[in-house]
């Protein structure tokens, strides 16, 4: 039987992690051009309002488990009896309120005044939470079991959309294709399974005490969920136009594509690695770690940051096509919240979880969520998805604030500006260039492909005049490996 790595490789994982999100990248890239301008803007508000109501009943589905459960199997990898039981425990109690859910589900379905068929698909999505186990992977650190199996289902997912989703009236569809995609992304994972967990016997598994610490990190996930998925609900039943929710739906995309850069890859890997460093007792490589992942942030998060507000009046006409001209600006106002967020996101998955402070981090989403809720209610309608980007930028500012005075010392103020500031300023020459760039080039396509190209060029150059030392560090690495590859072919 196949025998579980017990020191994965931390470099080789984050390779993988990145060339995943890369591919998640360049599917949108790829394929909302097409989507958009084929369903317009009201089919798109139509998907976001809908899919934003489901996540609730898939929030309850999961129940804390794909964090709770991630933690868990990373600090019980070194014992596989542990492992599978907890395995099994987790999974079943996934199971349990997967089908709670479920019921509910149903009966929002059968009274739902509208979009009754549009529901009844997307029922798909609390079958793949219940089938999701991404966090047992996640928690031993063996990215490449994820990375493989669901970059061929979404590449599979691509060619079919682009095959049968010809007109405005696919709507309905093109969502069965999406829920069906992650479905089956989901179920590939349990081909591995059999490898790596043993069978155990089902009368000698408890899942109450799982069940009271799920709800630990259930609670965050739904005051999140406030400032996510609350405000496109919002926008659908208080915006008084359905396309507010398209107009906010393709921001949020080009947002969350940023976020992906910035965090997701990183985290996803060092959140269990640090996980494990914390049952060790290794507090001094923690804070270097942590520190790191700042430093990372930083430099992409800003250059995205500044980048965004800079080219969204050429590239968001040329993106997503006539009809989106409200997204620009709802961009310009979102694309602080990569850097907010990823400071934020970065305590969360390498000191508050890990550390076993999931309460503590709660605390501070709720009332970040509260903030938002009551913002929203007031801005979204005389503003619509403006007054929900303001509610949103607020609660993620509110809550950074609160997870850095209270994370003692793994993250400082102090620390924040003395990493920042060249990348600051390396963004600011960035963004003049790119400016001049859309400004003057007629083409859009040459506009955008020049600004993206020129303006990293000068970014990263501004960055070395400055001796940004985390960028020299990266330049050192780089050269690194290549004399290690050319003394190789050597």
């Amino acid at each position: 039987m196949k025998e579980i790595s017990r020191t994965p490789s931390v470099k080789k994982n984050f390779a993988l992690s990145t060339a995943y999100q890369i591919l998640i990248l360049a599917v949108p890239f790829v394929t909302t051009p097409y989507v958009s301008r084929v369903l317009g803007a009201d089919g798109i508000g139509i998907y976001s309002f809908t899919s934003s109501i489901a996540s609730y009943f898939t929030m309850l589905a999961a129940l804390g488990t794909m964090s709770y459960g991630a933690r868990e199997i990373a600090r019980a990898r070194d014992d596989r009896q542990l492992l599978s039981r907890l395995f099994w425990e987790i999974e079943t109690l996934a199971v349990v309120s997967t089908m709670i859910s479920i019921v509910i589900w149903t009966i929002w379905v059968l009274l739902a005044p509208e979009y009754n068929m549009i529901y009844l698909i997307l029922t798909m999505t609390l079958l793949g939470t219940m089938t999701d186990i991404s966090w047992f992977f996640t928690g031993l650190e063996q990215f490449k079991y994820i990375v493989i199996r669901n970059s061929i289902v979404k590449i599979v997912g691509v060619i079919l959309l682009f095959i049968f989703i010809r007109e405005k009236d696919d709507l309905t569809l093109y969502i069965f294709l999406m829920t069906l995609t992650n479905l089956l992304g989901a179920l590939s994972m349990w081909m591995y399974i059999p490898k790596m967990v043993d069978k155990v016997e089902w009368r000698t598994l408890r899942i109450r005490n799982h069940f009271k610490e799920t709800l630990v990190y259930f609670i965050p996930t739904i005051a999140t969920s406030v400032y996510t998925i609350l405000n496109k609900v919002l926008l659908g039943f208080m915006g008084g136009d359905i396309r507010e929710n398209g107009y906010f739906e393709q921001a949020t995309k080009i947002i969350i594509i940023g976020q992906t850069l910035t965090f997701t890859a990183l985290n996803s890997v060092l959140g269990a690695r640090i996980a494990y460093l914390f049952a060790e007792n290794k507090i001094e490589e923690i804070h270097q770690r942590i520190e790191k992942s700042l430093n990372y942030i930083l430099l992409v998060g800003l250059g995205l940051c500044i980048g965004l507000v800079a080219i969204a009046p050429r590239f968001v006409p040329w993106f997503f096509g006539p009809g989106y001209e409200p997204t620009i600006v709802l961009i310009q106002m979102l694309s602080p919240i990569v850097l907010i967020i990823g400071i934020s996101n970065c305590l969360g998955s390498q000191y508050y979880t890990p550390a076993g402070l999931r309460k503590q981090s709660a605390r501070y989403i709720v009332y970040g969520a509260i903030e938002n809720l009551l913002l929203n209610i007031i801005l979204i309608p005389y503003y619509g998805a403006k007054g929900a980007v303001i509610g949103s930028l607020a609660a993620e500012f509110t809550i950074t604030v609160l997870y850095l005075y209270n994370c003692k010392g793994y993250m400082t103020l102090q620390q924040i500006v003395s990493c920042g500031w060249r990348k600051t300023i390396a963004g600011f020459v960035m963004f003049g260039v790119v400016w001049y760039i859309c400004g003057v080039v007629c083409n859009a396509t040459i506009a955008i492909l020049s600004s993206i190209v020129v303006g990293s060029l000068v970014y990263a150059i501004i960055l070395l005049l400055l001796h940004d030392r985390f960028s020299l560090e990266m330049v050192d690495m780089v050269r690194t490996k290549l004399l290690l590859v050319g003394n190789k072919d050597k």
